[in-house]
């Protein structure tokens, strides 16, 4: 089965409030503490895997214009029943032009869980007016205003990156007690590793990529059900494509190091035999206790490759410039900082070394 990555959508600029001229700044509308939502690599992948979807249209009704006559019907009644976002916008708004775009792409990813209302500031003077004595602060465009139960919960001004809106709707989906259509799916595609079912996984994996191509934890995931499949050559390739900028996170580090031990374990598990009989004759022969733990790594025991390596340690703390700590880092990588497996073996390490 093929999982093919596509081309990623280039992110939205970041930009500052339009202020229109003649307007001065009132006052400010604290906003409510908002939860960040773990950040993420994005790929895109096929076949797409099914997930549960929230009722309500993924477009359509949920993007809509406003106006101080609907007001009370789009914004206030409907946020009783699902989260709103109010985009506050003017024709003379050069970041407006940037960020409703990306509002909109958010609301459709959202799949009916979110609405967005477009509001024109200058068809709309008496609203504004009204809103403004209410705290709002819409002296400046673009101001975004996300409204849960008749309140108004959270509010963000200018052309924020499209990452940071995401963020900003997962905040207040989770107010609302929900969540984005890609948590649910990220949900699935792990619980699926964790069953021992890498296909649908990568499966699951592939449809979150193909929803939000700049998603981490996706694309560390993705690769790690590719290598779990023992599809190297794929697992490789999806590694290849993960964006320059999310090279360095946690996700994609560690399927790096797995990929990477994957080939190095490959390579030595032929050989099992023969360490084994060098270590009988030698148990100073760090050399083949080194391959040993490289070869029990790849084939699933993880705890006998960390104590392989714990037992270089233990006899020679310099050997080959501090090779066997190094590989036993690249093997807490590659599992996850989680992972039983790596905490035991880092307690191990820790009493070796403040012995």
């Amino acid at each position: 089965m093929d999982y093919i990555i596509g081309q990623k959508p280039g992110a939205q600029p970041g930009g500052q409030p339009g202020v229109r001229p003649g307007v001065s700044g009132g006052a400010r509308l604290p906003p409510a503490p908002r939860a960040q939502a773990p950040g993420a690599p994005v790929a895109r992948a096929m076949p797409a895997a099914a997930s549960a979807q929230a009722p309500g249209a993924p477009g359509g009704d949920m993007i809509v214009d406003g106006d101080q006559r609907s007001f009370m019907q789009d914004v206030i009644e409907a946020s009783r029943s699902i989260p709103v976002l109010v985009d506050f916008w003017a024709t003379w708004c050069g970041p407006c032009k940037q960020l409703t775009p990306a509002l909109e792409r958010v609301t459709r990813a959202a799949n009916g869980r979110l609405k967005l209302v477009k509001i024109d500031i200058d068809k709309n003077k008496a609203l504004v007016a009204q809103l403004s004595q209410l705290g709002l602060p819409l002296q400046s465009v673009p101001t975004v205003a996300a409204f849960w139960q008749g309140q108004i919960a959270d509010i963000f001004q200018g052309a924020l990156p499209e990452s940071e809106i995401k963020r900003f709707a997962e905040a207040l989906l989770k107010l609302a007690g929900g969540s984005m259509p890609a948590a649910d799916l990220l949900a699935e595609a792990r619980a699926a590793m964790e069953a021992g079912q890498p296909e649908a996984a990568a499966d699951g994996f592939s449809a979150l990529l193909n929803e939000d191509p700049e998603n981490a934890e996706a694309w560390g995931g993705l690769v790690r059900a590719l290598l779990a499949l023992g599809d190297e050559e794929q697992a490789a390739d999806a590694l290849a494509q993960v964006p320059a900028k999310l090279a360095d996170h946690a996700e994609v580090a560690g399927a790096r190091s797995a990929l990477a031990l994957a080939a190095e374990g490959r390579r030595a598990a032929g050989q099992v035999g023969a360490f084994a009989r060098r270590l009988a004759a030698n148990p100073d022969d760090h050399e083949a206790r080194y391959e040993m733990a490289t070869a029990l790594n790849a084939s699933g025991k993880r705890q006998e490759a960390a104590d392989a390596l714990l037992e270089i340690f233990r006899r020679d703390r310099t050997w080959r410039d501090d090779a066997a700590r190094q590989q036993l880092l690249k093997f807490f990588e590659a599992w996850g900082f989680a992972d039983p497996a790596t905490m035991a073996a880092r307690r191990k390490l820790s009493a070796l070394l403040f012995a």
